[in-house]
């Protein structure tokens, strides 16, 4: 059996629940406490020496312990329906939206986040190694989330999807960025209609009330 190392809370274990729903493939959920600080205790360390989640434990023993090993294997493994694209072409256009949109909406919104948020002092980067907030970066972080929603409002102008024509893992991540962008106090607004659309029809899939 496949077991999620899970926090219900947190973004990036939000994008593998939601590939695996998608996916209809069955698993066990370990749930880690992000917020007591469980990811950075010794029997977490044990399973994943890089404090992180997700984490995935494959059915053949293999422990992958990010969303882009584990979007991979599961892909290969379970081939439909196809989320990471059919034709060369796809494949390419997935991929680079996905990067994309993980590098300016959800690292955007983490890095106003985490250097800012008094619960995260001296935990400004995840992982195992814990670094200093910088206050600037915060402001930052804001300003790049603004123009996140405005390039991914362009982008959905005329389309029902963030790459190609169908559902993809972009759309994934895309989503799990747009609502993680609440936690520092930002949403789309009316200047966004064309992302106001594709966000209400994501809302239609079962897999992302998870």
């Amino acid at each position: 059996m496949i077991t999620l190392y899970d926090c219900a809370t947190a973004p990036n274990p939000r994008r593998a629940r939601i590939l695996l729903a998608e996916k209809g493939i069955a698993h066990d959920t370990v749930q880690v406490d992000l917020r007591s600080g469980e990811q950075l205790g010794e029997a977490y360390r044990r399973i994943n020496p890089q404090c992180t989640v997700p984490a995935l434990r494959t059915h053949e023993g293999l422990l992958l312990t990010d969303n882009a090993a584990i979007t991979a294997y599961v892909e290969a493994r379970y081939p439909h329906p196809p989320l990471l694209g059919e034709t060369p072409g796809e494949k390419a256009e997935i991929a680079s939206w996905n990067w994309r949109v993980e590098f300016e909406g959800l690292l955007a919104v983490a890095e106003a986040l985490r250097n800012s948020a008094p619960a995260m002092a001296n935990r400004a980067l995840p992982g195992a190694v814990n670094y200093a907030q910088i206050p600037a970066l915060a402001e930052r972080g804001l300003a790049r989330v603004a123009q996140f929603f405005t390039m991914l409002n362009e982008r959905l102008a005329g389309r029902d999807f963030i790459a190609c024509d169908r559902f993809s893992v972009a759309d994934i991540t895309a989503v799990v960025a747009v609502d993680f962008a609440r936690v520092v106090r930002q949403k789309p607004g009316e200047q966004h209609p064309h992302l106001l659309r594709w966000r209400s029809a994501m809302a239609g899939r079962p897999s992302m009330s998870l």
